[in-house]
Protein backbone atom coordinates (compact mmCIF):
# COMPACT_ATOMS: atom_id res chain seq x y z
CA UNK A 1 0.00 0.00 0.00
CA UNK A 2 1.45 3.33 -1.10
CA UNK A 3 1.67 6.10 1.51
CA UNK A 4 0.77 9.49 0.04
CA UNK A 5 1.53 12.73 1.85
CA UNK A 6 1.82 15.37 -0.87
CA UNK A 7 -0.46 18.32 -0.19
CA UNK A 8 -1.63 17.05 3.20
CA UNK A 9 -1.63 18.89 6.52
CA UNK A 10 0.04 17.60 9.69
CA UNK A 11 -2.19 18.74 12.54
CA UNK A 12 -2.49 15.78 14.90
CA UNK A 13 -0.79 12.45 15.63
CA UNK A 14 -4.27 11.01 15.90
CA UNK A 15 -4.61 11.25 12.12
CA UNK A 16 -1.46 9.29 11.29
CA UNK A 17 -1.67 5.53 10.90
CA UNK A 18 1.08 3.22 12.11
CA UNK A 19 2.17 2.71 8.50
CA UNK A 20 2.34 6.47 7.90
CA UNK A 21 4.39 7.03 11.05
CA UNK A 22 6.82 4.32 9.99
CA UNK A 23 7.08 5.89 6.53
CA UNK A 24 7.99 9.28 8.00
CA UNK A 25 10.59 7.72 10.31
CA UNK A 26 12.05 5.65 7.47
CA UNK A 27 12.25 8.74 5.27
CA UNK A 28 14.07 10.60 8.06
CA UNK A 29 16.69 7.83 8.13
CA UNK A 30 17.45 8.21 4.44
CA UNK A 31 19.92 10.71 3.03
CA UNK A 32 18.96 10.61 -0.67
CA UNK A 33 16.26 13.26 -0.31
CA UNK A 34 18.62 15.88 1.11
CA UNK A 35 20.32 18.53 -0.98
CA UNK A 36 18.38 21.18 -2.86
CA UNK A 37 15.12 19.26 -3.37
CA UNK A 38 13.12 22.23 -2.03
CA UNK A 39 15.01 24.92 -3.94
CA UNK A 40 12.54 27.62 -4.95
CA UNK A 41 10.05 26.61 -2.24
CA UNK A 42 9.10 28.95 0.60
CA UNK A 43 8.12 28.03 4.17
CA UNK A 44 6.23 30.58 6.27
CA UNK A 45 6.97 30.23 9.98
CA UNK A 46 4.25 31.77 12.17
CA UNK A 47 5.04 31.54 15.89
CA UNK A 48 2.53 33.17 18.21
CA UNK A 49 4.24 31.59 21.24
CA UNK A 50 7.92 31.57 22.26
CA UNK A 51 10.02 28.79 20.77
CA UNK A 52 13.70 28.04 20.33
CA UNK A 53 14.10 24.41 19.25
CA UNK A 54 10.95 23.94 17.17
CA UNK A 55 11.22 27.21 15.24
CA UNK A 56 14.95 26.99 14.58
CA UNK A 57 14.89 23.31 13.69
CA UNK A 58 12.11 23.86 11.12
CA UNK A 59 14.06 26.76 9.63
CA UNK A 60 17.25 24.67 9.61
CA UNK A 61 15.45 21.74 7.98
CA UNK A 62 13.97 23.93 5.25
CA UNK A 63 17.28 25.63 4.47
CA UNK A 64 19.19 22.34 4.40
CA UNK A 65 16.76 21.23 1.72
CA UNK A 66 17.48 24.35 -0.32
CA UNK A 67 14.29 26.22 0.56
CA UNK A 68 13.71 29.68 1.96
CA UNK A 69 11.97 30.87 5.13
CA UNK A 70 9.89 33.93 5.99
CA UNK A 71 7.65 34.64 8.95
CA UNK A 72 7.75 35.98 12.48
CA UNK A 73 8.44 34.95 16.06
CA UNK A 74 6.97 38.15 17.50
CA UNK A 75 3.28 38.37 16.61
CA UNK A 76 3.21 42.00 17.74
CA UNK A 77 5.00 42.80 14.50
CA UNK A 78 2.22 41.24 12.43
CA UNK A 79 -1.18 42.58 11.40
CA UNK A 80 -2.86 40.62 14.19
CA UNK A 81 -1.70 43.43 16.46
CA UNK A 82 -4.02 45.64 14.37
CA UNK A 83 -6.97 43.34 14.95
CA UNK A 84 -6.69 40.98 11.98
CA UNK A 85 -8.10 37.53 12.74
CA UNK A 86 -6.17 34.27 12.34
CA UNK A 87 -8.29 33.13 9.39
CA UNK A 88 -7.38 36.17 7.32
CA UNK A 89 -3.73 35.90 8.31
CA UNK A 90 -3.55 32.28 7.13
CA UNK A 91 -5.42 33.00 3.90
CA UNK A 92 -2.99 35.81 3.17
CA UNK A 93 0.14 33.86 4.06
CA UNK A 94 -0.93 30.88 1.96
CA UNK A 95 -0.83 33.20 -1.07
CA UNK A 96 2.90 33.74 -0.46
CA UNK A 97 4.20 30.36 0.64
CA UNK A 98 4.32 26.66 -0.18
CA UNK A 99 3.94 25.42 3.40
CA UNK A 100 2.98 27.03 6.74
CA UNK A 101 4.39 26.08 10.14
CA UNK A 102 2.15 27.41 12.90
CA UNK A 103 2.51 27.63 16.68
CA UNK A 104 -0.39 29.17 18.54
CA UNK A 105 -1.52 29.32 22.18
CA UNK A 106 -5.11 28.39 21.34
CA UNK A 107 -6.15 24.76 21.03
CA UNK A 108 -7.62 24.10 17.62
CA UNK A 109 -5.79 26.97 15.92
CA UNK A 110 -3.85 24.62 13.65
CA UNK A 111 -7.06 22.83 12.62
CA UNK A 112 -8.66 26.16 11.73
CA UNK A 113 -5.57 27.17 9.77
CA UNK A 114 -5.58 23.90 7.82
CA UNK A 115 -9.24 24.39 6.88
CA UNK A 116 -8.67 27.81 5.30
CA UNK A 117 -5.13 27.46 3.90
CA UNK A 118 -4.40 26.69 0.26
CA UNK A 119 -1.05 25.10 1.20
CA UNK A 120 -0.09 22.40 3.75
CA UNK A 121 -0.15 23.45 7.41
CA UNK A 122 2.14 21.86 10.00
CA UNK A 123 1.09 22.17 13.62
CA UNK A 124 4.12 23.25 15.68
CA UNK A 125 2.06 23.29 18.88
CA UNK A 126 -1.46 24.52 19.62
CA UNK A 127 -1.94 25.22 23.30
CA UNK A 128 -1.98 22.03 25.37
CA UNK A 129 -3.43 20.04 22.49
CA UNK A 130 -0.92 18.69 19.93
CA UNK A 131 2.72 18.83 18.82
CA UNK A 132 3.02 16.11 16.15
CA UNK A 133 6.55 16.76 14.88
CA UNK A 134 7.90 16.64 18.44
CA UNK A 135 6.19 13.27 18.88
CA UNK A 136 7.70 12.04 15.60
CA UNK A 137 11.11 13.19 16.83
CA UNK A 138 10.57 11.32 20.10
CA UNK A 139 9.51 8.16 18.26
CA UNK A 140 12.50 8.44 15.92
CA UNK A 141 14.84 8.76 18.93
CA UNK A 142 13.27 5.80 20.76
CA UNK A 143 13.48 3.59 17.67
CA UNK A 144 17.11 4.50 17.07
CA UNK A 145 17.99 3.70 20.69
CA UNK A 146 15.87 0.58 21.24
CA UNK A 147 15.24 -0.67 17.71
CA UNK A 148 11.48 -0.84 18.27
CA UNK A 149 8.53 1.21 19.54
CA UNK A 150 6.72 -1.46 21.56
CA UNK A 151 8.53 -0.41 24.73
CA UNK A 152 7.75 0.67 28.30
CA UNK A 153 7.69 4.47 28.46
CA UNK A 154 7.37 6.18 31.83
CA UNK A 155 5.70 9.56 31.34
CA UNK A 156 6.71 11.71 34.28
CA UNK A 157 5.58 15.19 35.28
CA UNK A 158 2.83 17.29 33.75
CA UNK A 159 0.48 14.79 32.12
CA UNK A 160 -2.46 17.19 32.12
CA UNK A 161 -1.27 20.18 30.11
CA UNK A 162 1.76 18.82 28.19
CA UNK A 163 0.86 18.58 24.51
CA UNK A 164 3.97 16.50 23.92
CA UNK A 165 2.57 13.78 26.20
CA UNK A 166 -0.71 13.69 24.27
CA UNK A 167 0.97 13.48 20.87
CA UNK A 168 3.63 10.97 21.89
CA UNK A 169 1.06 8.82 23.68
CA UNK A 170 -1.07 8.65 20.54
CA UNK A 171 1.96 7.68 18.48
CA UNK A 172 3.16 5.00 20.91
CA UNK A 173 -0.35 3.57 21.27
CA UNK A 174 -0.31 2.53 17.63
CA UNK A 175 2.69 0.32 18.34
CA UNK A 176 1.22 -1.31 21.44
CA UNK A 177 3.54 0.42 23.90
CA UNK A 178 3.10 0.24 27.67
CA UNK A 179 2.77 3.69 29.28
CA UNK A 180 3.71 4.09 32.95
CA UNK A 181 2.17 7.28 34.32
CA UNK A 182 3.66 9.29 37.20
CA UNK A 183 2.60 12.86 37.98
CA UNK A 184 2.18 15.28 40.89
CA UNK A 185 -1.35 15.50 42.34
CA UNK A 186 -3.59 17.54 40.07
CA UNK A 187 -1.49 16.95 36.95
CA UNK A 188 -2.72 13.43 36.17
CA UNK A 189 -3.58 12.42 32.62
CA UNK A 190 -7.27 13.00 31.98
CA UNK A 191 -9.63 10.03 32.00
CA UNK A 192 -10.65 10.97 28.46
CA UNK A 193 -7.10 10.77 27.14
CA UNK A 194 -6.40 7.55 29.05
CA UNK A 195 -9.46 5.95 27.49
CA UNK A 196 -8.47 7.16 24.04
CA UNK A 197 -4.92 5.81 24.30
CA UNK A 198 -6.16 2.44 25.53
CA UNK A 199 -8.65 2.25 22.66
CA UNK A 200 -5.75 2.91 20.26
CA UNK A 201 -3.70 0.01 21.63
CA UNK A 202 -1.65 1.38 24.53
CA UNK A 203 -1.45 -0.35 27.90
CA UNK A 204 -1.59 2.17 30.75
CA UNK A 205 -0.49 1.80 34.35
CA UNK A 206 -0.35 4.43 37.09
CA UNK A 207 2.84 4.28 39.16
CA UNK A 208 2.55 5.02 42.87
CA UNK A 209 5.98 6.68 42.92
CA UNK A 210 8.55 8.10 40.54
CA UNK A 211 10.95 5.41 41.75
CA UNK A 212 8.60 2.71 40.48
CA UNK A 213 8.37 4.43 37.09
CA UNK A 214 12.17 4.76 36.81
CA UNK A 215 12.77 1.16 37.84
CA UNK A 216 10.36 -0.34 35.31
CA UNK A 217 10.89 1.87 32.25
CA UNK A 218 12.82 1.43 29.01
CA UNK A 219 12.34 5.16 28.38
CA UNK A 220 11.88 7.89 30.98
CA UNK A 221 10.00 10.74 29.29
CA UNK A 222 10.22 13.78 31.56
CA UNK A 223 8.09 16.89 31.10
CA UNK A 224 8.33 20.37 32.51
CA UNK A 225 5.56 21.65 34.76
CA UNK A 226 4.31 24.41 32.47
CA UNK A 227 3.64 27.53 34.48
CA UNK A 228 2.15 29.29 31.46
CA UNK A 229 -0.64 26.68 31.13
CA UNK A 230 -1.99 27.04 34.66
CA UNK A 231 -5.16 29.17 34.91
CA UNK A 232 -4.39 29.77 38.62
CA UNK A 233 -0.84 30.74 39.68
CA UNK A 234 -1.48 29.30 43.14
CA UNK A 235 -2.09 25.86 41.62
CA UNK A 236 1.29 26.06 39.91
CA UNK A 237 3.05 26.93 43.17
CA UNK A 238 1.59 23.80 44.78
CA UNK A 239 3.39 21.50 42.30
CA UNK A 240 6.47 23.58 41.49
CA UNK A 241 9.58 21.48 42.06
CA UNK A 242 7.52 18.37 42.85
CA UNK A 243 10.06 16.00 41.29
CA UNK A 244 13.67 16.00 40.14
CA UNK A 245 15.60 13.42 38.12
CA UNK A 246 19.12 12.89 39.48
CA UNK A 247 21.95 10.44 38.75
CA UNK A 248 21.28 8.83 42.13
CA UNK A 249 17.64 8.18 41.24
CA UNK A 250 18.66 6.65 37.92
CA UNK A 251 20.85 4.05 39.64
CA UNK A 252 17.76 1.86 40.13
CA UNK A 253 16.92 1.89 36.40
CA UNK A 254 17.60 -0.93 33.96
CA UNK A 255 20.92 -0.77 32.11
CA UNK A 256 19.27 0.22 28.80
CA UNK A 257 16.91 2.87 30.15
CA UNK A 258 17.26 6.29 28.47
CA UNK A 259 16.02 9.73 29.54
CA UNK A 260 14.12 11.94 27.10
CA UNK A 261 12.72 15.45 27.54
CA UNK A 262 11.05 17.64 24.87
CA UNK A 263 12.77 20.70 26.42
CA UNK A 264 13.02 23.37 27.65
CA UNK A 265 13.71 22.12 31.15
CA UNK A 266 13.68 24.14 34.35
CA UNK A 267 14.79 22.12 37.35
CA UNK A 268 13.14 18.74 36.76
CA UNK A 269 16.37 17.14 35.46
CA UNK A 270 19.61 17.75 37.32
CA UNK A 271 22.41 19.04 35.03
CA UNK A 272 24.53 16.14 36.33
CA UNK A 273 22.29 13.76 34.37
CA UNK A 274 23.63 15.36 31.17
CA UNK A 275 26.95 13.62 31.73
CA UNK A 276 25.48 10.13 32.14
CA UNK A 277 25.08 7.62 29.33
CA UNK A 278 21.31 7.74 29.81
CA UNK A 279 20.74 11.34 28.69
CA UNK A 280 19.27 11.51 25.20
CA UNK A 281 17.42 14.83 25.23
CA UNK A 282 20.07 16.65 23.20
CA UNK A 283 20.03 13.68 20.80
CA UNK A 284 16.33 14.52 20.40
CA UNK A 285 17.27 18.06 19.40
CA UNK A 286 19.63 16.76 16.70
CA UNK A 287 17.11 14.16 15.55
CA UNK A 288 14.47 16.83 15.01
CA UNK A 289 16.31 18.03 11.90
CA UNK A 290 16.02 14.86 9.76
CA UNK A 291 12.48 14.30 11.03
CA UNK A 292 11.35 17.78 10.01
CA UNK A 293 13.26 17.51 6.74
CA UNK A 294 11.29 14.33 6.07
CA UNK A 295 7.95 15.96 6.94
CA UNK A 296 8.59 18.99 4.74
CA UNK A 297 9.77 16.84 1.84
CA UNK A 298 6.79 14.49 2.07
CA UNK A 299 4.13 17.20 2.36
CA UNK A 300 5.67 19.09 -0.55
CA UNK A 301 5.78 15.91 -2.64
CA UNK A 302 9.50 15.70 -3.43
CA UNK A 303 10.03 12.21 -1.91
Amino acid sequence: MRVEFAGRDLVSMRELSRQEIEHILNTAERTEFSGDVLKGRLMCSLFFEPSTRTRLSFETAMKRLGGEVVGFAKPGAASLSKGENLTDTIKTVSCYSDVIVLRHPREGAARLAAEVSDVPVINAGDGSNQHPTQALTDLYTIRREHGRLKVRVAMVGDLKYARTVRSLGQGLAKFGARLLLSSPPGLEMSEELCAELESMGARLEVCTSIEEAVERADVLYVTRIQKERFPDPEEYRKVQGAYRITPELLEIASSRMIVLHPLPRVDEISPEVDHTDRARYFHQVRNSIPVRMAVLSLLLGVV
